[in-house]
This record gives C-alpha cells, structure tokens and sequence, in this order.
C-alpha cells in the first residue's frame, strides 16, 4: 500500500482505504533505518569447558579432543552438536 493524499491505495488492486492517523503513528516503518547486516552470532562454544574425544576434521590437525555444546534445532526435535577443536581453534557440527 502507498498513500495518495488522504487515502491508503493498493499497489496490486488499488483497492482504498481513508487514512488514520492515530493507527499510522502506531504503524512501524523502515523509512530512516539503516541495514547493519547480519547480527553477529556468539561462538557457542567459547568458555566451555567440557570436552569430548573427538577427532578434528582439519587437515592439519591431528588432535582428538574437543570443546563441544549442545544446541537444540531450530523447529525440530533433536539437537546440533557444535564442537571447536582444543588445539587449532577449528568449527564444525554434527547433528
């Protein structure tokens, strides 16, 4: 929708509707926010101090431990193991 002096029309079927000012002053609108991208997302791991025998799939690591953490999957029932390498710093998941 878009306004055209005193009247909200649709873009697709122009329908119109009057405004109302009371509801526009309620009304959310991205004129003047700015884009600062992505939010950035903490490391899940960073102060665990659990660790778990785990091989490092990094090709020039050999070391076999872990920090890992628990995430629960985003509208499923079962879990996402992340998991950083104790010795290179290496991400990786497994769910």
């Amino acid at each position: 929708m878009h306004t055209e002096g005193d009247t909200w029309v649709c873009r697709s079927c122009e329908n119109e509707e009057p405004r109302d000012s009371q509801a526009e002053a309620a009304m959310a609108t991205r004129d003047g926010q700015r884009d600062d991208g992505a939010p950035a997302v903490a490391d899940a791991t960073r102060g665990s101090t659990e660790t778990t025998q785990e091989p490092c799939p990094a090709e020039d690591c050999d070391s076999d431990r872990a920090h890992y953490e628990m995430m629960p999957k985003p509208g499923g029932s079962y879990e996402v193991r992340l998991f950083t390498c104790v010795e290179c710093g290496h991400k990786w998941r497994e769910s």
